[in-house]
C-alpha cells in the first residue's frame, strides 16, 4: 500500500532531519524494496536528476509497482498565491518561508501523488512535524520539482508515454 510506504519514507526522513541531516530518500517497492538516499538531491537540478535517473533504473530492475520520493526543502510563500521553494540551510528562515519534507508517490493502479509534511522548530532547534498532507489540487511538476526525473524516466522505460495524469486533474 502506498501510504505504508509514505509513512515509512517520512519517519526515515524525520530522523535524518532530527539529526540534521537532509537527505532525498526513495522507496522503490516491487520485487523486493529498496530505500536509497542522497545528500547531492538539493545541491542542484542536475544532481537532483542523476540521482532520479538512479532510483529509475533501480525501480525498473525491482519491477517497482509503486515508489515513494521525499526531500527536504524550504518553501517561500509569495503574495498573492506564488509558492518556490529552495534548499534547507542552516541559516535562519526568512518572513514568509517554512520547512517542509516535499513527497512525490506513484502506485502503478493509483497513479501519481504529491504531497508535503510541514515542521517547525522549536528554540532549541529541534523540529516538529505535523501529519503529512496530500495536494487536493491538480499539480503540474516541474523539471526542477523533486520525483519529476524520476517518473519521467520510470514511465518512459516502462513505454507508458511521459505525461501522466496526477489525481484531481481531469476528473
Amino acid at each position: 500500500m502506498t501510504a505504508e510506504l509514505l509513512f515509512d519514507v517520512v519517519r526515515r526522513l524525520e530522523k535524518c532531519i532530527v539529526s540534521r541531516s537532509s537527505p532525498a530518500i526513495v522507496a522503490l517497492q516491487g520485487a523486493r524494496t529498496l530505500v536509497l538516499s542522497d545528500y547531492d538531491h538539493s545541491r542542484d537540478i542536475s544532481s537532483a536528476a542523476a540521482f532520479e535517473r538512479r532510483a529509475a533504473l533501480k525501480a525498473r530492475e525491482i519491477a517497482a509497482i509503486r515508489w515513494v520520493l521525499a526531500v527536504p526543502q524550504v518553501w517561500v510563500f509569495t503574495p498573492p498565491d506564488a509558492v518556490s521553494v529552495r534548499a534547507v540551510s542552516n541559516h535562519p528562515l526568512r518572513e514568509g518561508e517554512q520547512e517542509a519534507i516535499t513527497w512525490m508517490s506513484f502506485d502503478r493502479g493509483a497513479g501519481v501523488d504529491y504531497g508535503r509534511v510541514a515542521y517547525a522548530r522549536r528554540p532549541n532547534g529541534d523540529p516538529v512535524f505535523e501529519e503529512p498532507e496530500m495536494f487536493q489540487i491538480g499539480i503540474r511538476p516541474t523539471p526542477a520539482s523533486p520525483g519529476y526525473t524520476l517518473l519521467q524516466a520510470f514511465l518512459t522505460e516502462l513505454g507508458e508515454g511521459t505525461e501522466p495524469t496526477p489525481k484531481g486533474v481531469g476528473s
